[in-house]
């Protein structure tokens, strides 16, 4: 952390300093930059880097860096308004429009102004990211042989081998496909497994990055509602047959958002209605790796419980590592796997080897099941501190499930159970003005939602402490928004 902040300070000074210099002109030596600001190469060097990487400076080996040459300006726009009949000439009415609505993911990954306290964060925190584990997991794998190869297009065969572990004894690593992350993969599952104007059922609510990519697709979402027991079995039939739809997408391991568990009674009745409707369950086992150390143990995946290819799996390693560790999996049985496989080669060709051999060096690592249990312990920690201030200073907020895994907290506002996208609105610019971001309940309904909702996130912020600070933020937002 203080390399980082020595960098961008070292950044900051530079930037200010381009303008004493011609264009061309040359910038003082590396060791120049060492002596005079108490900083070491290694600081200097990613400096430099990044004034490049902005256009700012040129380098040239063995002889230093140079401010850049001014850029031309840049030539006046054209008349793109064509391109709004050209999207939507889609052919028929029948057809469902492609558009990519991006907006309930960039949510969760646009970072927020300085000030903010993100509570609407997707990932973790970057201290309980194992960063000195990764970097020396991506030096090791630097070092490996052919480690910059091509590897095989559907993965590293141990990397296979022990997502396949990961998954149940059922299946081997010849069931299982390496991706860029879960997002691909569901947006691989999703493409392979039903054709464009197809419904596809969803949970209500659910992940929006899952419903845009099903809209991206072509697809037509259609909810089933959950409760604290996960999918209801008897709404699901009914969607089947109502629908004719031929594909499921759940999380029923601490679902998103509301992080709920499918109960056991449930488990088996969702996959013979699946079954019986000839319909393929797309399962994104995205969290895991994310449980809480009071959670008790773990239903193993809905996939090691399918003998008869039912279940297409999702997961990764992106969500309790870090974000730019998009390394997943898909994992099937049967015909189904040969399709996954065809989309994935024409999308991506393949995840780049020393990404795969990183991801191999980190969970072969001992570090890697000290990082598990660290993650476990805080989130539970940081999930009771958030839910005990909430009941302190925001009782207004309904909590309708305490989760043992995930990072977050799904909020009914109030309004009794009439809630609306303004009611959400106003609730998410008023917590933004009072410097805390959120995220609206909104973005993860399909369809109309039955009230309004926020989700907190506890993971993504640095602790206890600013949790509690977001808190009382929150509680100063409402209160503005109440006149009070």
């Amino acid at each position: 952390m203080q390399e980082r902040s020595s960098v961008a300070e070292l950044v900051t000074s530079l930037r200010d300093e381009l303008d004493r210099y011609s264009p061309g002109g040359k910038l003082p030596s590396s060791r120049a930059l060492v002596e005079r600001f108490r900083v070491s190469p290694v600081t200097v060097s990613r400096a430099i880097a990044q004034l490049a990487a902005e256009g700012l400076v040129t380098t040239r080996p063995g002889s230093g860096a140079f401010r850049a040459r001014p850029r031309t300006a840049l030539p006046a726009p054209g008349d793109t308004s064509w391109q709004e009949v050209s999207l939507s000439g889609d052919g028929g009415p029948e057809v469902v429009p492609r558009t990519v609505d991006a907006s309930g993911v960039l949510v969760t990954l646009a970072a927020p102004p300085p000030g903010v306290i993100e509570f609407n964060g997707g990932y973790l925190h970057a201290s309980l990211q194992p960063e000195r584990a990764l970097s020396a997991a991506l030096a090791r794998a630097g070092r490996r042989p052919g480690a910059w190869g091509r590897p095989p297009t559907d993965g590293l065969p141990e990397l296979r081998s022990w997502f396949a572990r990961e998954i149940g004894p059922a299946l081997s690593g010849a069931d299982v496909l390496i991706t860029a992350g879960g997002q691909s993969a569901l947006a691989t599952a999703l493409r392979a497994l039903a054709p464009p104007g197809a419904p596809v059922l969803v949970e209500s609510p659910t992940y929006p990055g899952m419903l845009a990519a099903a809209r991206a697709t072509g697809l037509r979402p259609v909810p089933v509602p959950v409760d604290a027991d996960g999918i209801r079995p008897e709404l699901l039939a009914d969607a089947f047959r109502a629908t004719g739809a031929r594909v499921l997408v759940t999380q029923p391991l601490f679902q998103n958002p509301t992080g709920a568990v499918l109960a056991p009674a449930r488990r088996p009745e969702v996959l013979a209605i699946a079954r019986a409707a000839g319909a393929f369950v797309i399962e994104d086992d995205f969290a895991r790796r994310l449980v809480h150390d009071d959670a008790g143990p773990l239903p193993p995946p809905l996939a090691a419980d399918d003998p008869d290819g039912v279940v297409v799996h999702v997961c990764s390693l992106t969500k309790v590592a870090s974000p730019s560790l998009r390394v997943g999996a898909l994992a099937a049985r049967g015909p189904v796997l040969e399709r996954l496989r065809g989309i994935q080669v024409v999308d991506s060709f393949f995840v780049p080897r020393p990404l795969q051999e990183a991801a191999l060096e980190l969970v072969g690592s001992p570090s890697w099941g000290r990082h598990l249990a660290a993650v476990a312990t805080e989130l539970r920690h940081r999930r009771t501190a958030m839910a005990t201030a909430l009941a302190a200073d925001l009782p207004e907020l309904t909590l309708p499930h305490l989760p043992a895994g995930g990072g977050s907290l799904w909020l009914r506002l109030p309004g009794g159970g009439t809630g609306t996208d303004a009611d959400e609105a106003g609730v998410v610019s008023a917590a933004l003005r009072a410097s805390v971001a959120v995220a609206p309940g909104r973005p993860y309904f399909c369809a109309e939602p039955p009230a309004g909702h926020v989700r907190l996130s506890f993971a993504a912020v640095s602790g206890a402490a600013e949790i509690a600070e977001g808190v009382r933020r929150l509680r100063t937002a409402f209160d503005r928004l109440l006149g009070r």
